[in-house]
Order: C-alpha cells, then structure tokens, then sequence
C-alpha cells in the first residue's frame, strides 16, 4: 500500500513523503506559475496537483526512483503526456 503526505513549503512548492511497504521517500516539489497558466490550472487547489501528480509519476515507476526535487516542467520532459493527463485529471 502507498501513502502520501504533502506539506506546503513556500508559494508553489511542496514536500511530498512516499510510503511504498518499508520504503519511504521524500520529494520537493515546485509548480511554476507559467506551466500552470500554459494549462488553465491557476485555480485549481496547488496540493491537489501535487498529488496527481505524485500519482502520475506511481503509475510509471517506483518512488524510488522519482527524484528528490523537481518542477512539474521536468516531468514533462520524461513523460511529454504528462501536461495532458494532468489537465484530464484535475477536469
């Protein structure tokens, strides 16, 4: 079983802390202000993209292998769907 705990930093940044059974990961996360306008998400609760996209990035590989810090902008660049399926997951 996975758990996720998300704890607001500073304005658009997140830590994130991933339970997968005794692994535990931790993840800071950032949320530029342009990639959320590019894709119509400004109004859209910040704590609830971390988590999608925490998810997003589960359902491709383990948390141990998503890295320590990133910007939602990186994640593009490993997974060019990613921008799409977040938008279909938070519509």
């Amino acid at each position: 079983m996975t758990t996720m705990r998300v704890v607001p930093m500073a304005p658009g940044e997140f830590g994130v802390e991933v339970e997968e059974g005794n692994e535990v990961t931790g993840h800071k996360v950032r949320l530029p202000p342009s990639f959320l306008d590019d894709l119509l998400l400004t109004d859209v609760d910040q704590e609830l993209i971390v988590r999608e996209t925490i998810d997003f990035l589960l359902e491709r590989e383990p948390a141990t292998s998503i890295l320590p810090e990133f910007s939602l902008v990186d994640v593009t660049r490993y997974f060019p769907e990613f921008p799409e399926e977040l938008q279909r997951r938070l519509s």
